[in-house]
């Protein structure tokens, strides 16, 4: 016999929502709870990063009143068991990850279960259940922050993942919430294709697969979501947007340290086409961006390829997710700070790509885009995955 559940999956980087609480935090709420309404799945996985934004310190109180909002909101009142990990334990700098995961289940969902890593084995949830905290002790859930020795030459910082288990009616799934490493300056991006923040997130992703395919519990097809900080090949796209200009290089006075990239056309008043900064990427045609979901830039897409052995992805048919305007008055513009990327992402294992139920009538039920793409959501846009999760029971 088969049977059908409809499954919302959403990642978000909420690092925003902490540090400028009001406007953006109530729109954001009103996105998520309308795509819920839309789609009305059975079973709600929300992933977050950077819980407590970037000042935690201060503002870490704000994020519980962010996931209390949540929790008791008139929205989310069909869903009658509800699983929450916070890691908010900032103190806690060995452990830290600022990583939120939200599960929500509905009152019509029966059969699911929740895999406890001590005893090894698999309970039925009920009720609700809320760990806010370090998560010690805490056995259904495993997190880990990335080894301080990963990149001694960069800045150790909240990041790593949590993974949670499950069976849903009789299919086991790893749920993974995931904060990848981002790109500390444009101007060390734009010196090797791929760049050594490229080969960061290889080699981090890679950890976080190995670790929860190793032996400690046998391996199941899994979700992995979360701030990927997946970036465009910056040299490879430079390349291609100044093909037609003049580069300048600036350097500082005292030392050979580039400090500026500088592309200008070649007519139309020498305007200034491409400025590039550590923290600073202004391009003059900033729609390419947008045009056709940026299309075109899907071809500089390349961190996630590495990773076709063993996980796939839905077809992207959204704009890039970051680094979108904080100001909420321009929702869909980007700021100049970084290249527009595609870093908020959820993939999949092929094992777990074969239980989505892919209708035979035309229509793909499956859907895959960014939540609030006309609101302020601030600098990440969330993105989700809505599917029919089609199991075989036996």
């Amino acid at each position: 016999m088969e049977t059908y559940t409809d499954v919302l999956l959403v990642t978000a980087n909420v690092g925003s929502l902490f540090d400028n609480v009001g406007e953006i935090q109530s729109e954001w709420l009103r996105e998520f709870y309308t795509t819920v309404h839309s789609y009305k799945p059975q079973f709600i996985a929300l992933h977050l990063q950077e819980v407590g934004g970037k000042d935690y310190m201060v503002n870490m109180g704000h994020a519980e009143n962010f996931f209390r909002n949540i929790e008791s909101s008139e929205e989310m009142k069909d869903f009658d068991r509800v699983c929450i990990y916070v890691d908010n334990q900032f103190k806690a700098e060995d452990s830290f990850t600022a990583l939120g995961s939200m599960y929500f289940i509905h009152k019509a969902l029966e059969n699911i279960y929740q895999y406890d890593f001590n005893v090894k084995d698999f309970k039925a949830v009920s009720g609700q259940n809320k760990y806010v905290g370090s998560m010690d002790g805490v056995t259904t859930v495993q997190k880990e922050k990335f080894p301080k020795n990963f990149w001694p030459d960069f800045k150790w910082s909240r990041k790593g993942f949590m993974r949670t288990r499950w069976i849903i009616h009789d299919q086991g799934l790893d749920l993974v919430n995931v904060h990848l490493f981002h790109d500390a300056s444009n101007l060390i991006a734009c010196n090797s294709s791929p760049s050594i923040y490229s080969a960061n997130r290889k080699k981090a992703l890679r950890y976080v697969i190995n670790r929860i395919s190793d032996s400690s519990c046998p391996p199941l097809p899994f979700f992995l979501f979360g701030d990927f900080n997946f970036r465009l090949d910056t040299l490879s796209l430079v390349q291609h947007l100044s093909t037609s200009a003049d580069v300048q290089t600036v350097k500082k006075d005292s030392s050979n340290e580039v400090e500026k990239i500088i592309c200008e056309e070649k007519d139309n008043d020498h305007k200034v086409l491409l400025h590039i900064e550590a923290k600073l990427f202004d391009y003059l045609h900033q729609a390419v961006f947008r045009e056709d979901n940026g299309k075109a830039l899907l071809k500089y897409d390349k961190e996630v390829t590495t990773f076709h052995d063993v996980i796939r992805e839905e077809e992207i048919l959204f704009p890039p997710s970051y680094p979108y305007s904080e100001d909420y008055t321009k929702p869909t513009q980007y700021m100049n700070t970084r290249c527009p990327s595609w870093c908020d992402r959820v993939l999949m294992s092929h094992g777990a790509s074969e239980f989505i139920h892919r209708r035979e009538d035309g229509e793909s039920g499956v859907f895959y885009n960014t939540l609030g793409p006309n609101v302020c959501m601030g600098d990440h846009k969330p993105v989700f995955l809505f599917f029919t999760l089609k199991i075989n029971e036996h």
